[in-house]
């Protein structure tokens, strides 16, 4: 029977590789380019990581570095990350017992073989086991998610100023030689600007076409 269970068979090549992708830059793809390259690993016993870093939900389908990528390669949520991490890839494990990483090796090795219809002497159950360890040491499980950064809302755009002038004129209205003189206020909405050329030009237009008497 076909493991679904991700594994490496050189199981010491775990914690050196995620060491060297906490100190690597991002990649745009994580490629065997990439780990032959920046991370020094080019043997074909280092390759399955690909396989294991996409179980695991650090990767894409197209080997693209996720949000559980980059926080693993943040110190302060990195122990997250891997349990996170292992949670995805070894899934059948946690569905059986959420605190599997908490079992002796000779335990996971059982739910292991029955999991896999192996036997417990296999060489894919031993690796399986071994790479669920080596993962384990660089998991914290008790650690809490990382807060969500909160977005600030946006102020609000302050309304125009609204300045209240009084001119102090009159308005002069004659009929049936009865003169009536009628006060007015006029309320100018201003921009919000902070060039004083701005308002040098509405006042000026203001006085030489309202406030004239």
């Amino acid at each position: 029977m076909a493991t679904k269970l991700p594994y490496m068979l050189s199981t010491g090549l775990v914690p050196k590789i995620f060491e060297k992708i906490q100190n690597a830059r991002r990649p745009e793809r994580f490629t065997q380019d990439f780990l032959e390259t920046k991370l020094g690993h080019g043997g074909g016993s280092a390759r399955p990581i690909i396989t294991l870093l996409k179980r695991m939900s650090f990767l894409g389908s197209d080997g693209v570095p996720t949000s559980l990528y980059d926080q693993f390669r943040n110190t302060t949520t990195q122990g997250f990350a891997v349990a996170e991490g292992m949670k995805n890839a070894y899934s059948e494990l946690f569905d059986r017992n959420e605190y599997v990483y908490e079992m002796s090796r000779d335990k996971l090795t059982a739910q292991v073989v029955e999991i896999t219809g192996s036997v417990k002497n296999e060489r894919s159950v031993k690796a399986i086991v071994g790479t669920f360890w080596a993962l384990k040491d660089l998991a914290d499980f008790e650690s809490e998610a990382p807060e969500r950064p909160t977005l600030e809302p946006e102020p609000e755009a302050a309304a125009p100023a609204q300045i209240p002038i009084t001119t102090g004129g009159t308005l002069p209205i004659t009929t049936d030689n009865v003169e009536l003189r009628v006060g007015y206020t006029i309320n100018l909405n201003l921009p919000e600007t902070n060039d004083p050329e701005v308002f040098n030009a509405i006042f000026k237009a203001l006085r030489d076409n309202l406030l004239k008497n």
